[in-house]
Parts: structure tokens; sequence; C-alpha cells
């Protein structure tokens, strides 16, 4: 095999099984929306609880992220990947098993604990096999991938709670993280030259990056000091915050308890808005890529989100034609963040690649990890959480958080889809 085939084969290889692991993740993201309900009889939880259950997954998410960024700058992604798969897969057996809910949030926490890595790691990958201008594209490819997990956490695991059990889904899951631990181990590479081949830069005819920093702390104080990178964090936290606190959990209980729709319709709702932001991330990065520019396509998607709010502020009760549309415009609107993962990777020293695309990602599910209880804590004020007008003051809560995220985003730097580092 040349050198040019083999090369192919390899990056197709790391993204794929990387892309995989990404889709386990995000199904466990957004799984308990769907069997809220299963939750709630099975354990007899108020809604601060079940907040406390779905959340339990990103505070250990969060925390991990920059952590990941630092080790998959450091010691690589496939021995992240690698560790990061076993402990989601033990995770997702103890959250199947759970006898109580003290052991869910034991295992929940393991998942988070465990799918932490996979973002990041699949970042450094796409930074470290593709070109500079590939990145947006295949981020949004990733993110499309993805989605798909959550479109699986949705509907068909609604349908499928009808003939199985909610614990048989998550035990095999759980054997499929270990399935995906194995094959990363075996066939994944964290850069060409691991395998004999040589960099993405020496094929364009440009000079290897060097490294920056002297160590993994001062690579961490190089990025947080850099003003350009926080106005991504924030714009995080607001936005996809306040998206996953809605779709990965209260959607459903929202369209179910306040407007009357059958569980089964109210996922379809919910995989409305997951295909809408994998099928958008895959068209902004492509067309971001293209077009040499981020902030546009950034400030026009962000506030399509805001506006994709006020239905759910008002508590309208719309043709279900009509209340898809708004979850499909939701999901649209949201995948002008995604590009604030190129952002930092532009906006930072190349070699540190992997510790900004962490930093700016630990705002979104922070931000999670804080509203879904949140959330729940304003419901339970309200006749057991099941009024409609305690929905809309949670989902009014929701948007004037997702305006901070949008405010943040247009404080971001126009970099054209290049390293502004290598570029001056």
């Amino acid at each position: 095999m040349d050198t040019s085939s083999r090369y192919r084969r390899l990056r197709r290889l790391a993204y794929a099984l990387g892309a995989a692991a990404f889709i386990v993740a995000f199904f466990h993201r957004v799984a308990p929306g769907a069997i809220a309900a299963d939750l709630r009889a099975t354990f007899d939880s108020s809604a601060t609880t079940l907040g406390f259950i779905a959340a339990f997954y990103f505070y250990p998410y969060a925390a991990m992220q920059l952590p990941s960024g630092v080790l998959a700058d450091s010691v690589g992604p496939r021995r992240l990947f690698t560790a990061g798969s076993m402990v989601a897969g033990i995770g997702s057996l103890l959250f199947g098993f759970a006898p109580n809910v003290g052991w869910l949030l034991a295992g929940r926490a393991l998942v988070g604990l465990g799918v932490a890595v996979a973002f990041v790691s699949v970042l450094k990958l796409i930074a470290s096999w593709y070109s500079e201008r590939e990145f947006g594209t295949w981020v949004g490819v990733l993110m499309l991938l993805g989605n798909l997990g959550g479109v699986l956490a949705a509907y068909p695991l609604a349908w499928a709670t009808r003939y199985v059990s909610w614990r048989e889904v998550f035990v095999v899951t759980g054997g499929l993280s270990f399935a995906l631990a194995l094959c990363i181990w075996l066939w994944v590479r964290d850069d060409p030259r691991d395998a004999g081949l040589p960099s993405v830069r020496s094929l364009e005819g440009q000079a290897d990056a060097v490294g920056t920093h002297a160590g993994w702390w001062d690579g961490v104080a190089r990025v947080a000091e850099n003003r350009d990178t926080w106005p991504g964090f924030f714009m995080h936290f607001g936005m996809i915050g306040s998206y996953l606190t809605f779709t990965g959990l209260w959607a459903v209980p929202y369209l179910t308890d306040g407007l009357g729709l059958t569980r089964t319709s109210a996922t379809l709702h919910v995989t409305a808005a997951i295909l809408g932001l994998g099928f958008s991330s895959f068209a902004v990065g492509t067309i971001s890529d293209r077009m040499g520019l981020r902030l546009p396509l950034v400030r026009a998607l962000s506030l399509l989100y805001l506006a994709s709010w006020l239905p759910w502020v008002m508590g309208w009760q719309l043709p279900v034609a009509a209340s898809v549309a708004a979850f499909l415009l939701m999901g649209i609107g949201i995948s002008g963040a995604t590009l604030g993962w190129a952002l930092a990777k532009e906006l930072n020293p190349p070699a540190l690649s992997g510790t900004a695309t962490s930093l700016v990602n630990t705002g979104g599910f922070l931000g999670t990890a804080l509203f879904q209880p949140l959330v729940g804590a304003v419901l339970d004020r309200t006749v057991g959480g099941a009024a409609l007008d305690g929905y809309r003051s949670a989902a009014a809560v929701l948007a004037v958080i997702a305006l901070t995220g949008v405010a943040a985003g247009f404080r971001l730097r126009e970099t054209r889809c290049r390293n502004v580092w290598v570029a001056s």
C-alpha cells in the first residue's frame, strides 16, 4: 500500500472510531429526556431529583473538559479514548443495574467522566490528520454523526422502551463502549508521524508546528490569559447550556405535562431539533470554510436560536407541524455555536488546540450542569412541576440565559478560517 493510500485509510479509521465514541456520548447526554417518566416511576423522584440525575452526567463532563484538552495535547487522544470508553462502559452498566437513586447518580457520573474525553480527543485527531481549511467541515460532520446518537436517544429510545426495559438499553450500551475501547486501542494513532507518515503541515509544504509551552500549566495559562478565548466560552455557556438543558431533559416533560402531547409526539419534537443541529452543523462548517469567514454565520444563527424560544416562553398551543418546525429551527439556530470550537483553535497557538477547544467546550456543559437542576427547582415550586405556567417560567429563565450567550457570541473575533498566531 502506498503512503497516500495508507494515510487516507488511517485517518478515516481514526475519525470513524472517534466519531463512534462521540455518538455514544451524545446518546447518554440526551437519553434522560426520553425516559424521564420511567425514571420518575421507578424511583419515585421529584422534578428537582430528575434534574440532578440528568445533570450528574455534566458535572464530571464539564470538570474534565480542560484536563481532557491538556491530556490530548500531552499523552494523546488514543490513550484518552481507550480509558474513557472503559469508564463509560462501567458507568452505563451501573446505571442499568442501579437499585436506587444513589447508584443511578454514580453510574451517570461515571458515564459523564468517561465520555468527557471524546469530543476534545476527536478535535485533536482532526487537527492532527486534516488541514486547517478542512477543520470546520470535519467538525461539522462530527456534529452530524454525534447528533445521530442524540436521535437514537429521543424517538427510537422512547419507542424501544415500549418493548424492552430502559435498563436493558443501558446494559447493551455499556457493552458497546467496551468494544469501542478495544478497537480504539488497536487501530487509532494520535498523529500521522506515529504511523511513520509525514505530518499534515509537511504534506502542505509547511514547517511542523513546534511546542509553545514548557508544561501543561503554562499551556492552560496561555489559553486562559488570551482574551479572545473567553467570548467563545460564554457563548457556549449561555447558548449550548440552555439548549442541552431543554432538549436533553425538560422539553419532553414540557410537551407532555404542559401541553398534553404524547411521549411519542414529544420525542419526535426533540428529534427534529437534534436533526436540525446535526445537518446544520455539517452545512455551517462547510460553508464557513468555503466563505473563509466565521462570524456572519455565528451571528445570524445565534439570533435565530434566540427567536426560537418565543413559542415556549409564551406557552403557545401550536399545531403539531408548527411546533415540530419550531424545534427544527432551534436546532438550526444553535448550530452557529459549533463554530466556537474552530474559532478557539484559530485564536490560540496550534500546539494548544486541545486545551483551547476544551476550555471553550467547558462552558456549554458547565451551563447544562447548573441549569438542569435549576429548571427542576422552578417546576417543583408549581403544582408538582406539571403546570404550564411553571414550564413557561422555566423557559423564560432559559431564554434569558440564551440571550447572554448570544451577546457573548457577538464579541468573538474573526479569524478568516486561519490560525491568527501562525498568520501573524
